[in-house]
């Protein structure tokens, strides 16, 4: 059924706190990502950041989702810091807000179907206008807008049956951290293409929202930029794993 994998592409990983995060330039995570794509593979890419580490810091069952992944990119340049400062390994940023137009762009080229699942109607909306003026070859072959609750087995069946029968290669999942990692987790062996968690990456393609500069995103203060457009959901978020995440790190380097 599925063209045959080359699994010696496959990324090695490294621990940091709670996660193994895939080490590689940029390129080699975009080759990794096309030949699980290609080969319509059941598989899954996670976006790593702070949340997500403490988030699999605080729980075990969420650890090993993230860890079961095919892949964990760095995301967050603290995680690529890390990385330096525990292992000595220099280990760029692969960001999702990077992915997420570069891997459109190689799929269009490349004649990969694509499907995008989660987010709103009016997001879901935006981005097949964003994919159809920004790629107009690519193949976008369903979009699914999932109700903000957990589903019935009745309605899994159909979004699978959905995603199978387009004969898409690769899906851009976007249910937000941890809920789309436990998804495409419970999803592999079920949804025959590789998918890929990218959250908040969508509404700012799509221009719902806005990233930051460059020379934020250079010395690790993206989070603040995103903390100034939504305070009061991100404050107590940013304000807990940020303090929690150094005190780890701190403990980690003690260790070594």
């Amino acid at each position: 059924m599925f063209a045959k994998y080359n699994r010696r592409l496959i990324l090695k990983k490294k621990r940091i706190i709670s996660i193994d995060l895939s080490i590689g330039n940029y390129s080699e995570f975009l080759k990794n990502i096309l030949n699980l794509a290609k080969s319509r593979i059941s598989s899954y890419v996670c976006v790593a950041n702070v949340h997500m580490c403490i988030e699999a810091y605080k729980n075990k069952g969420f650890a090993k989702v993230v860890n079961n992944a095919d892949m964990v990119t760095p995301d967050g340049m603290p995680l690529a810091k890390g990385l330096n400062m525990l292992y000595g390994i220099k280990q760029g940023r692969v960001a999702g807000m990077d992915l997420l137009p570069d891997l459109l762009k190689i799929f269009e080229k490349e004649k990969i179907n694509v499907f995008f699942y989660g987010g709103t109607q009016t997001m879901l909306k935006k981005t097949k206008e964003y994919c159809a003026t920004n790629y107009p070859n690519l193949n976008v072959v369903g979009l699914i807008s999932p109700p903000f609750r957990e589903l019935l087995d009745e309605e899994k069946k159909t979004y699978i049956s959905q995603i199978n029968n387009s004969e898409a290669g690769f899906v851009f999942v976007a249910l937000g951290c941890p809920k789309q990692e436990k998804w495409m987790a419970e999803m592999k062996g079920e949804i025959n293409a590789c998918m890929i968690g990218i959250g908040g990456a969508l509404p700012v393609m799509v221009g719902m929202q806005r990233r930051a500069p460059k020379w934020m995103q250079k010395i690790s203060m993206e989070w603040l930029f995103r903390l100034s457009q939504e305070p009061k959901r991100l404050f107590k978020r940013y304000a807990y794993t940020n303090s929690l995440f150094i005190y780890l790190m701190c403990k980690e380097l003690m260790k070594k």
